[in-house]
């Protein structure tokens, strides 16, 4: 899986939990931490600090390879965005992120207004090819970041549910669907969680006919597990297994809470 297409997606799912629905007068704080592995053995970390102020929400994250993976090539992410919390879902206005593998990097940075994208930007630009979907303007029209996506409301359903999500250069859907639950136990949580599956429907913004994305588009095995921090009143992704050729990437939340 290429590394940009990877921490899009990685960073969909491994998310922070924090407050949503009514405003509070209190900041409320909260710190998830992901363990990533492929096949078993350990490739990241992340780790992500949450801040909600009345109704502005503020959450900001570190992604770094770790173990096998540093051996082919050392990756750093960060990222962050601020917005607003709705009454059904988080309105960013701001979403940003920087990563580096070996000696490349790269900036994102995307502005919304109401759930549509204002300005989006990237550094340096990539060198578009021929056989480039292009991001029309209604693609970036009622959209959401990869980092506000996938929180829900405690009062809403989790799955099924389509999250369309623009992650400054590409355009795709998470469609979810209802799997049941299972029991999860991690530091901060402990019951059962709710599974769904997951198909990734890449909209523009990409390469036709590039594998890693017509892998994923394929992919009818993949699976995120949300628990409730009653405290919280949310929804947030514990778990995420994804199957690639070398074995599966799966992400695990090893502490979640305060």
């Amino acid at each position: 899986m290429n590394w940009r297409i990877g921490v899009s997606t990685l960073l969909a799912f491994a998310m922070a939990t924090f407050s949503t629905g009514a405003a509070r007068a209190v900041d409320v704080t909260h710190i998830t931490d992901y363990s990533i592995s492929l096949a078993g053995l350990p490739i990241a970390k992340a780790s992500f600090h949450t801040e909600l102020n009345a109704n502005r929400y503020t959450i900001s994250g570190t992604m770094n390879s770790a173990g096998l993976a540093d051996i082919f090539a050392k990756t750093s992410g960060q990222t962050s965005v601020s917005g607003v919390v709705g009454r059904d879902r988080l309105s960013a206005s701001e979403y940003s992120v920087r990563y580096q593998t070996g000696k490349k990097r790269r900036a994102i940075d995307v502005q919304f207004r109401d759930g549509d994208v204002t300005s989006a930007s990237m550094k340096p630009a990539r060198k578009i090819p021929k056989n480039w979907v292009p991001v029309t303007k209604e693609d970036m029209r009622n959209v959401v970041d990869p980092l506000s996506g996938l929180i829900f409301p405690g009062d809403t359903k989790v799955c099924p549910k389509s999250v369309p999500i623009f992650d400054g250069e590409s355009r795709m859907d998470l469609k979810l669907s209802a799997k049941g639950t299972k029991p999860f136990k991690t530091d901060g949580f402990k019951g059962d969680v709710i599974v769904c599956g997951i198909q990734f429907v890449p909209k523009s913004g990409y390469r036709k006919g590039r594998e890693d994305v017509d892998y994923l588009r394929k992919l009818e095995t993949m699976e995120i597990w949300f628990a409730k921090a009653d405290a919280v009143n949310v929804y947030a992704p514990v778990y995420v297994r994804i199957p690639t050729s070398y074995g599966p990437v799966t992400i695990w939340a090893t502490r979640f809470g305060s």
